[in-house]
């Protein structure tokens, strides 16, 4: 998967908008109270997403080469590193859609499909 087409996923989702971070993109929801949904850092063709600790573990063991723990505080709260190379559309909107999930406000949980 390119940043391009990474980019493209994370936009796709319900409310999402795009913002600087630092030297990386960020994609949030556009809400009150609307949280960060992912970030992308172009040169190393590398996104975080913000899932559960559960969802986490869950996506490492079953992709290793696609997902790995952040390796910090943030990722001992469940931050997680999509290797884009290695990704397909897939299995990268799966976890964009858990991290959305977590990032959105209540209100708007029934507009993700």
């Amino acid at each position: 998967m390119t940043v391009d087409e990474f980019r493209a996923l994370a936009l796709s989702l319900p409310h999402a908008i795009e913002k600087p971070h630092f030297e990386r993109a960020s994609f949030r929801v556009d809400a009150p109270r609307g949280k960060t949904i992912a970030t992308l850092l172009e040169r190393d063709a590398t996104a975080n997403v913000f899932l559960t600790i559960e969802e986490q573990d869950m996506l490492v063991g079953a992709e290793p080469l696609v997902f790995s723990k952040v390796p910090n505080k943030w990722g001992d709260k469940g931050a997680t590193t999509i290797a884009l190379a290695a990704a397909d559309e897939i299995t990268a909107l799966s976890a964009l859609k858990m991290s959305w999930r977590h990032a959105a406000p209540s209100k708007l949980q029934d507009q993700l499909e």
